[in-house]
């Protein structure tokens, strides 16, 4: 089973603690005497803030700091300050115990990440340990340095030690993300699921006719019509070019020539599908992360007179968004139908399609689920059937109560679970860290291809220097646990990478991504 990593807050947890804290400080290591409730609860628990690690609602690891002052080593060591670094702020950690079956560096790691970054947050610069005498060696490859003589006595020997914590996350950041738990992924899929998700999809499939699963088809559609503005949202068995085909059928069944806009890959293959179906149209070709202009737009618009248009909401080769609001308006303005691509930006961030005619997505991207079901939501207008091939033709499926032939009950179920999300909450946070991270990577010389306001938060494509391989930076952060978007064939051509915060990303990844691209793209320099 995978740990849970968090800061103790329960009464639970907290008995759980003084129950570890006597098995290993009492029974393990005799720093204290024992006694017939066979539990430890630390002097300075009151002030403690502790980092735990949960297997279940078992505690098989935790780890305590404080910031207040005098520390445990003041009365062990005469003159503290003298003996430690430059520091604007330090905090003590103690009380560093781990069940024996779940003894590795891995756990150690991410107790002392967790501990680390609550202690950073609150200010704090340096982190001194009592550590000891059998855990030298792992306290060392934490980054903790030994100084001042030992304490302590007979089998409870302690070495006192410092850590910089401001270098904590490029020092370890790849113990954390790696050694048997999932890798910390930023690919645009498949993407970290939640264990909601997780659970809905192992459970026990049943009928696609059955009236639990049209209920819930139901609570589904009303959810990402609640979501986005649609009017409806069908979903169908497959993935995002059988939603675009699905689109360029129903353009099909309307007739008239078309306006595709195309700025990047994806752009690129609606103009494919729109060849495929014969559909007439022509093509305002951008360059690839370009800004669509209003004057531009407006003046294309006007001349061609399309019937429809058909635009990405999110370029997700790039990073680059399209402003949904002017492609609106401008297709009001000269009568055009408007068609998105909304693959990528729905979930991203807020995504309004109301007077749009037909907008493609998936469950497998930025709304956090498995890959499996095309979503296509619409206005209600839809062309009847004609000749159309029955697994395109939304308006039967509508018919249908969105259940027209077999679907997956788990894939159904697994996108109710991800969908049940605090979506605004969701948003600011991914907004957040998508800051967070570009910041960082223009530090370090790596400036995102598309900067504000025409990126689209929690797509992030950086193309890098021609020293530097996307193919083997990409390698490099695999083997240490941390994924990125290298592998398609229009990065690897342009040697781009690209991180995405889709899914449930983690904030503990987010917060090391950048001291990893530091180690490693740096050392290809």
């Amino acid at each position: 089973m995978t740990l849970v990593y968090k800061i103790a807050t329960t009464a639970a947890e907290f008995e759980a603690i003084h129950q570890l804290n006597y098995r290993t400080f009492v029974e393990e290591i005799p720093q204290h005497p024992p006694n017939p409730q066979r539990r430890l609860v630390d002097r300075f628990h009151d002030e403690n803030t502790y980092a735990i690690a949960l297997e279940g609602e078992q505690l098989v690891g935790m780890i305590a700091g404080r910031a207040r002052r005098p520390f445990s080593l003041d009365a062990k060591l005469a003159g503290l300050d003298a003996l430690l670094p430059a520091h604007q702020h330090a905090m003590e950690v103690r009380l560093l115990a781990v069940a024996p079956d779940w003894r590795k560096a891995s756990v150690f790691a991410k107790l002392a990440g967790v501990l680390g970054r609550e202690f950073r947050d609150q200010g704090c610069d340096l982190a001194l340990i009592s550590g000891t005498t059998r855990e030298l060696k792992l306290y060392a490859h934490l980054g903790f340095q030994p100084f001042g003589p030992r304490v302590g006595s007979g089998d409870a020997v302690y070495q006192p030690m410092w850590l910089r914590l401001p270098d904590y996350a490029e020092r370890v950041a790849h113990l954390e993300l790696s050694a048997g738990d999932e890798a910390a992924s930023f690919l645009p899929g498949p993407v970290p699921l939640s264990a909601a998700v997780r659970a809905a999809w192992c459970a026990a499939p049943v009928s696609h006719r059955s009236s639990e699963h049209l209920r819930r088809v139901g609570r589904v559609r009303e959810r990402l019509c609640a979501l986005t503005g649609c009017a409806d949202a069908l979903l169908l068995p497959g993935g995002g070019t059988l939603a675009n085909d699905a689109v360029a059928a129903q353009i099909a069944r309307r007739g008239g020539a078309g306006l595709v806009i195309t700025s990047g890959e994806f752009g690129e293959r609606l103009a494919d599908h729109a060849r495929r179906w014969r559909l007439p149209h022509r093509t305002l070709a951008l360059g690839w992360g370009e800004a669509l202009a209003a004057q531009r737009l407006r003046a294309v618009l006007a001349e061609q007179r399309p019937a429809w248009v058909w635009a990405t909401a999110c370029e997700t080769s790039t990073g680059a968004r399209h402003d949904i609001d002017l492609l609106r308006d401008a297709c009001a303005e000269v009568g055009a139908a408007l068609c998105l691509d909304a693959v990528s930006a729905l979930g991203l961030q807020p995504l309004d399609v109301r007077g749009v005619w037909l907008a493609s997505s998936v469950s497998g991207k930025a709304l956090g689920s498995y890959p499996g079901l095309a979503l296509v939501l619409h206005d209600g207008h839809l062309a009847p059937a004609g000749t159309l091939p029955a697994a395109l033709d939304l308006a039967g499926i509508a018919a249908a109560g969105g259940v027209a032939s077999t679907q997956s009950s788990n894939a159904v179920a697994a996108l109710e679970a991800a969908l049940n999300l605090d979506w605004p909450a969701h948003w600011q946070a991914t907004q957040a860290a998508d800051a967070q991270l570009r910041d960082a990577f223009a530090a370090l010389g790596l400036p995102a291809l598309v900067s504000a306001p025409h990126a689209q938060p929690g797509v992030i494509t950086l193309a890098l220097p021609a020293g530097i391989s996307s193919e083997r930076l990409g390698n490099r952060l695999a083997r240490v646990g941390c994924r990125i978007a290298w592998q398609s064939a229009y990065l690897r051509e342009r040697n781009w990478v690209q991180v995405c915060l889709m899914g449930a990303w983690r904030p503990a990844a987010v917060e090391v991504l950048p001291a990893l691209l530091r180690r490693y793209a740096g050392a290809m320099e």
